[in-house]
């Protein structure tokens, strides 16, 4: 019985989600009966014991043995009642065009006949309302599929219920590592919505909005969720491209939603994820005017937030990691108070993460998360969950029963530099010259001061195109670099040029990138940091701030003459450091042959390795310490210019 009714549930479950498919049943339905009850006719006679279709010549001949009584004609067909034997029969047959023997021929037997008329006036109205009944069908199932796309409402207006995700978060401060000062910043928002009669009866104003700025994967969502968890209220959280659909009006009545969900549900908190989608600032539209849409949907939330009294127990958390397009009526005083920034993580935050993620994962014993930590600096925390996630798939597909330390850097590998292509074979001459070129910039790496430390140096092909690499870690997240330290990066980068002209005789096209990259580095410093004689403390060239990932120039603002000043600069600047870079291989050339031999045997090697084998050479052909032939090539650099 149980059964019976779950199964009968599900049927009508089925009809009540499809009505456009029990519509039609319906219709096939009303057709058959009607045709059952309409279409052969017999429905008109009383008394009929049964009916029967004859051919047309049949029919004649029962007209002539006069067993007929009474004969109908229509349009298409002839109908034909027998009264033969006491039984009352019904034939029908088609009509046949152009025979004009039938009416004399009833004339001649005496039998009555009369015309009829096929349809009715059911069937007349049926065919003509079938049409727009189709017509309204699929108008219907449109609409449907329209509603459910919006969020539901007519045509989805002011409904947000299924965009907007409801919850009670069960994460705890404990559970976002890595963000200290983030948590202190957002922890007096969790008393206020435990205790808000505390800060009322004292006149405090609690800010009404926070916003979360901060690289993607930083934690800016889950402090989000910490918060609401710590303070154990409903979490309203929504993405803000949810909030745009191509009906303008859409997303300002979304908003008026989500706000009165959240007061009905108060204290409680908002989230809106990638608010930079609704919130860009209303001057970007130019001379073309912006987005109607977009800006009447930031105009509800302004209004929104500004509808509320300071006592009311709901906070608006947000997240961007472009604040610099926001509009700044959102971040005035009143809406989005204080802005906090979700950083990635320093080394003992990356420790925190790294250990938060690898609970529940079966580590080795031997494992040391500090050396995974220092090889991932300026990782966020998605990057360092990943970086775990891929180590345990390592130990499985090698079937281990735990994951242990060279699956963590095969991971970090991963994650850096890219998916080894141990299938892509290189011919030996290819081999050689990758093998030169990753060396030559391992020992610049090594012996210029500024420079990262090399944590590894391979010749196995990862990424789309890269056939080797080498691996420099940062010691720490830099925020700022000397000038020192971008000469040390260029002459890194033309260290595996230099390496190939050197060892190879010839240079190949691998060092395209590499210099690139140097010939950005010292632009760069003319142009924006100050650090040339060329242009001395001008900008040439003005940065629009972006806060992530670089900034983006805002074109040329100098001379002709001042960019062909600029131009030889550049030219002759690479030119030294490459002559520098050159000397520095040839003093090192056995250093170099034995990093290549390495290679060659075991295709990668360390950084410490790399540091062995430097040190051995310098001891044996008793080379000055590296600080002396530093400071021996900044006396020849400021001599040259």
């Amino acid at each position: 019985m149980a059964q019976q009714d779950n199964n009968s549930n599900n049927n009508n479950n089925f009809f009540n989600q499809n009505p456009i498919v029990t519509f039609a049943i319906f219709a096939v339905a009303v057709v058959l009966i009607f045709q059952t009850l309409i279409g052969d006719g017999s429905g008109s006679y009383k008394g009929v014991s049964k009916v029967k279709e004859v051919s047309y010549s049949e029919l004649k001949e029962l007209i002539k043995t006069k067993s007929i009584t009474k004969v109908e004609i229509g349009q298409s067909y002839i109908k034909a009642i027998s009264e033969a034997g006491g039984v009352k029969t019904l034939y029908t047959t088609r009509r046949v065009a152009g025979d004009d023997t039938l009416v004399p021929l009833l004339d001649e037997s005496g039998i009555e006949y009369e015309g009829y008329s096929e349809s009715n006036w059911f069937t007349e109205m049926f065919g003509f309302m079938l049409p727009i009944l189709i017509i309204l069908a699929i108008w219907m199932f449109m609409a449907s599929r329209m509603q459910k796309s919006m969020g539901g409402g007519i045509l989805g207006m002011g409904g947000s219920k299924k965009l907007i995700n409801s919850e009670k978060p069960k994460t705890k401060f404990d559970d976002v590592a890595g963000a200290s000062e983030a948590k202190e910043e957002v922890k007096e928002i969790v008393d206020f919505l435990k205790f808000p009669e505390r800060y009322v009866e004292l006149g405090a104003k609690i800010p009404k909005g926070l916003l979360l700025v901060g690289s993607p994967g930083t934690g800016k969502t889950l402090l989000a969720k910490a918060v609401a968890g710590e303070a154990d209220v409903p979490f309203f959280s929504v993405s803000g491209s949810s909030f745009i659909e191509m009906f303008v009006g859409v997303g300002a009545a979304r908003v008026r939603d989500l706000f009165e969900q959240a007061k009905k549900d108060a204290p409680s908190i908002i989230f809106i994820d990638e608010i930079d989608a609704i919130g860009k600032s209303r001057a970007a539209g130019g001379m073309m005017g912006g987005n109607d849409e977009r800006e009447q949907t930031l105009n509800q939330l302004l209004a929104e937030m500004d509808g509320f009294s300071t006592d009311t127990p709901i906070i608006i958390l947000a997240a961007t990691n472009r604040p610099e397009v926001l509009d700044p009526a959102l971040l005035r005083p009143g809406r989005f108070d204080r802005q906090v920034l979700v950083d990635r993580p320093d080394f003992e935050g990356r420790i925190e993460i790294l250990k938060v993620h690898v609970k529940g994962i079966k580590i080795d014993k031997d494992v040391d998360l500090k050396e995974i930590a220092k090889l991932t600096a300026g990782l966020a925390g998605a990057d360092l969950a990943n970086i775990i996630n891929e180590a345990a798939l390592l130990a499985g597909r090698n079937n281990q029963d735990s994951v242990k330390q060279n699956d963590l850097r095969e991971s970090v590998e991963r994650a850096i530099a890219g998916l080894a292509k141990k299938s892509r074979r290189i011919n030996e001459k290819e081999k050689r010259i990758v093998a030169y070129h990753e060396s030559g910039h391992a020992l610049l790496a090594e012996t210029t001061k500024g420079a990262s430390r090399v944590s590894k140096v391979s010749i196995v092909p990862r990424g789309l195109a890269a056939l080797g690499y080498t691996l420099n870690t940062p010691e720490e997240n830099k925020y700022l670099a000397q000038k020192h330290e971008l000469l040390a990066e260029v002459d890194v980068l033309l260290g595996g040029r230099a390496a190939e002209e050197v060892f190879i005789g010839e240079i190949s096209t691998g060092a395209s990138n590499d210099l690139e990259r140097a010939t950005d580095i010292i632009k760069s410093m003319v142009q924006m940091y100050g650090m040339s004689d060329v242009a001395g403390l001008m900008v040439l060239e003005k940065q629009r701030s972006t806060f992530l990932g670089g900034g983006m120039t805002q074109g040329r603002e100098y001379s002709e003459q001042m960019a062909m000043k600029m131009d030889e600069h550049i030219k002759l600047t690479l030119q030294e450091h490459y002559e520098l870079v050159l000397e520095r291989l040839r003093l090192y050339k056995g250093a170099i042959e034995k990093m290549v031999e390495l290679l060659y045997d075991r295709e990668n090697i360390t950084g410490e390795e790399v540091v062995k084998i430097i040190a051995e050479f310098e001891e044996e052909h008793g080379l000055n310490s590296l600080l002396q032939q530093v400071e021996t090539t900044k006396t020849q650099e400021s001599k040259k210019s």
